[in-house]
């Protein structure tokens, strides 16, 4: 099951939305912005709750 999730880039700042396959648990993986098409570095966490924690980097 995929979950949209807001991004915001820590390049140019603007948000865009992706999408995390809860059933793959955490993951990390790199996705260049839908803005300024730099790439990020996406690290999804799951909560014991089942809430889903982006924390974006530069790459």
């Amino acid at each position: 099951m995929e979950e949209p999730i807001t991004v915001n880039c820590p390049w140019c700042g603007e948000s865009f939305i992706t999408f995390f396959d809860l059933s793959a648990g955490d993951q990390n993986y790199i996705e260049d912005c839908q803005v300024c098409c730099r790439p990020i570095t996406l690290h999804f966490t799951i909560s014991r709750m089942g809430r889903v924690r982006v924390q974006p980097g530069r790459s």
